[in-house]
């Protein structure tokens, strides 16, 4: 594998498309596109590129969409437009090939992060735990433990992988590390349009790695090892400390409930 150098600067990858169909949240709000819901004022993907451009570790930032005409007479984001760091990448039919087209034409370099315009409390402390934990891996991904959240946003409602040791929510921050770790997306691909059941990817892997895993026999660190091993990858699963890491906005009580967090956020003292 590549093991990163820490002073290698991390492109980013953001991803502000639009599910086929349409977004039932974009259309209960009249906008066009689920990234310019406004949260706290400002559209959602604005808050996003903000905290990676303004991180001392981001080079530059990728914005994976499908048409970007809302964004570039959008008032948050028409500025993103001619900004050197922001490089506009038109989706293909699938977030999995879409990532791999970017990462296979050399426009974003090794490592990026990866992460969607509705992660909007992403910010620096969070970056700066998760690249951290991240180095040296081929692949890194982002979780939050049920008991983090819990003890901070009880009334939060997250979708679970439960396995020995804890119950996790996935925290919208990956890591490829390496041009290996492009492989993953092929998994990927399988099982993106069936996102809120964790444990079908595991079917891909064979049955005792899924036997394992629903049985609870495996840790979430040796599910990773288990993975990582079959395809000749080193793969660290980043437990985040902060609850917020895997609060998105996926429903109107998330948007509530992340304007609230940002307004707490705006009054602490400096």
């Amino acid at each position: 594998m590549t093991v990163s150098n820490t002073a290698t600067k991390t492109d980013a990858i953001i991803l502000a498309g639009s599910r086929p169909g349409g977004d039932p949240m974009a259309e209960s709000h009249g906008i066009e596109v689920k990234a310019l819901i406004p949260v706290a004022g400002k559209a959602m993907l604005a808050h996003v590129v903000d905290s990676l451009l303004n991180h001392k570790a981001i080079a530059n930032v990728h914005v994976l969409a499908q048409d970007f005409a809302p964004f570039w007479e959008h008032s948050d984001t028409r500025a993103l437009e001619p900004n050197d760091r922001v490089i506009a990448d038109v989706s293909a039919a699938t977030i999995a090939v879409s990532v791999d087209a970017v990462l296979d034409h050399g426009d974003a370099r090794f490592p990026t992060l990866i992460t969607t315009a509705d992660n909007v409390l992403l910010n620096e402390p969070m970056i700066d735990d998760f690249l951290a934990a991240a180095q040296s891996s081929d692949i890194a991904i982002a979780v939050v433990e049920k008991g983090v959240l819990l003890k901070s946003y009880p009334a939060s409602q997250r979708t679970w992988l439960k396995l020995r040791g804890g119950h996790y929510s996935g925290a919208n921050l990956f890591y490829f590390g390496s041009p290996q770790a492009r492989q993953i997306l092929r998994y990927w691909a399988e099982v993106e349009q069936d996102r809120k059941k964790g444990w079908k990817i595991l079917t891909i892997f064979g049955p005792w790695l899924l036997f394992l895993a629903v049985t609870r026999l495996l840790t979430v660190d040796q599910l990773a090892a288990r993975v990582g091993k079959k395809l000749g990858l080193t793969i660290t699963i980043v437990e985040m400390a902060q609850a917020e890491a895997c609060i998105d906005v996926d429903k109107d009580s998330d948007l509530v409930m992340v304007e609230q967090i940002l307004a707490e956020r705006a009054a602490q003292p400096l």
